[in-house]
C-alpha cells in the first residue's frame, strides 16, 4: 500500500510539473494579456494542486496532508476569482486585446456599468 501511494505521488507530482511547465510556457508565448492570464490561472492552479496532492499523497504525516489538501482547495478557489477581476480590471482600464479577440462582451454592453 506505501508503494502505491509513494508511485500515485510521483505520477501527481509529475503530472503537476507539466502543468505547471505549460503554464509557464503560455505565460511566455502567448500574444495577448488576457491569454496569458487564462494560461496562468488555468494550468498554474491545475499544476500547483497536482504538486500538493503528491505532497499529501507521500508525506506520511496527517498535519501535513490536511494542510495540502487545504491548500488545493484555497488554489481552486481563488485563482480563478483573482484572474477574472484582473481581466475586468484591465478591460476598465482601457487595455486592448489582440487583433484575435473577434467578440467583446463588455464592450457590447454599454448601457451597464464595467465596476
Amino acid at each position: 500500500m506505501t508503494d502505491a501511494l509513494i508511485y500515485l505521488g510521483c505520477a501527481a507530482l509529475l503530472a503537476g510539473a507539466i502543468f505547471t511547465l505549460l503554464a509557464a510556457i503560455g505565460v511566455l508565448r502567448l500574444p495577448d494579456l488576457y491569454m496569458r492570464m487564462h494560461a496562468a490561472s488555468k494550468a498554474g492552479a491545475v499544476g500547483g494542486g497536482l504538486i500538493l496532492l503528491a505532497v499529501a499523497l507521500v508525506c506520511f504525516d496527517a498535519a501535513v496532508a490536511l494542510r495540502a489538501i487545504i491548500g488545493v482547495g484555497f488554489l481552486l478557489l481563488t485563482t480563478p476569482v483573482s484572474a477574472h477581476l484582473l481581466a475586468r480590471a484591465s478591460h476598465y482600464a482601457g487595455y486592448r486585446a489582440d487583433e484575435l479577440m473577434e467578440i467583446d462582451e463588455l464592450k457590447s454592453k454599454s448601457g451597464q456599468s464595467l465596476m
